[in-house]
This record gives C-alpha cells, structure tokens and sequence, in this order.
C-alpha cells in the first residue's frame, strides 16, 4: 500500500455514501498504524441527487484537510452515474475504479476513456436486495473495497465492521450486512 491512499466516492444522496466513508473510517482505525478521514461534500442536494464522499488512509498523521483532488480509488456507487459525472475527473494515472455495475467493463473503459487504469466492478444492488431486503450498496462496496485494495482479510474485516455496524443496527440486520460482505468478497472481479 503506498504511505496515503486517497479515495474518492461517487453516488447519489440517500443511499449511503457519506455512511460508506465513515463505515470504512471505522474499520480501518482500530488497526494499529492506520491513521483515517472521512468526510462528504455537501451542497443543497436532495435525495437522488449526485453527491461526493472521501477518505484518506495513510500509514502517519493525516495533516491535510481539503477535498481529495487527485484519488488514487474512485468507488461508483450508482451506475447511472456512470457517462452522467466525470468519474475520472483528477484521477491519477494509476487510479483504481470499483463500481456497482453489470455493465460490460470494456465498454465503459472505451465510453469514459480510463485507458489502461484498473477497473473492479460488483452488482451491489442484487447482494443488498438479496441479503438486506433493500438494494442500499453502501456495505458491499465497502468490503469490494477493502478486498480490492487487500486493507484487511475477510475475517478481521467482518470482526471490525460488525463492531462498527452494532452501534446502530439491530443484530438480524448486523447478521444480514456480514452476508453481504461475503458475497462482495467473492463476487467483485476485476475487468
């Protein structure tokens, strides 16, 4: 991993991408030498709307503060997003992209002009409809992340998110989230 990682994520309001990046945070800052932020753009936006959500991991302090310009991950959670915001806006050459898609990689490498850069794509919203009941991509693509990214293996990070999701979730729905994250853990390919 290099020293910072700068993650940038893209959805829309209301289905948990601010809650994402502070999930991730969570997670991560409980392993010794990690050091996180997390933190939204927020506008006047309304629910549906396009929004913004960040992170920084690093191996030291974090001393910067501002909006992440330059992302070395970009996560898309919503794929009609996809042609309708500059995903790749400021993204490093060497930049990972994870999206919730079913949409054919290759294509959308050729339609949004990624070139050579790494894609990963999950179907976020069929793992949350089947194990949640609600198609609410934010646990999945948060574990597609971590797995992507190789932050954590899959028992410490279900250890660490099921602490983090038992401050505000019912335990059944702590139980359904853990599906998830299994399922992305093995559905997530890279393209």
């Amino acid at each position: 991993m290099k020293e910072t990682l700068e993650v940038r994520w893209h959805g829309r309001a209301g289905q948990g991408v601010v809650t994402a990046a502070v999930t991730l945070a969570d997670v991560l800052a409980s392993e010794k030498g990690r050091y996180v932020q997390a933190f939204p753009e927020f506008g006047a936006e309304k629910r549906g709307a396009p929004i913004l959500a960040f992170n920084r991991i690093s191996q030291k302090p974090i001393r910067t503060h501002s909006q992440v310009y330059h992302p070395d991950i970009v996560v898309v959670t919503d794929p009609s997003l996809l042609g309708l915001v500059d995903i790749a806006d400021g993204a490093k050459e060497d930049a990972v992209f994870l999206m919730n898609t079913t949409f054919d990689i290759q294509l959308i490498r050729k339609r949004l002009a990624l070139g050579s850069r790494k894609i990963y794509a999950l179907d976020a919203y069929t793992i949350a409809r089947d194990e949640l009941g609600r198609a609410i991509p934010n646990v999945p693509m948060v574990a597609a992340l971590v797995k992507v990214l190789n932050l954590l293996d899959l028992k410490k990070f279900k250890e660490n998110i099921k602490l983090s999701l038992s401050k505000k979730l019912r335990p059944e729905v702590v139980e359904m989230n853990l599906r998830t994250i299994d399922r992305a853990f093995r559905e997530v390919k890279e393209g």
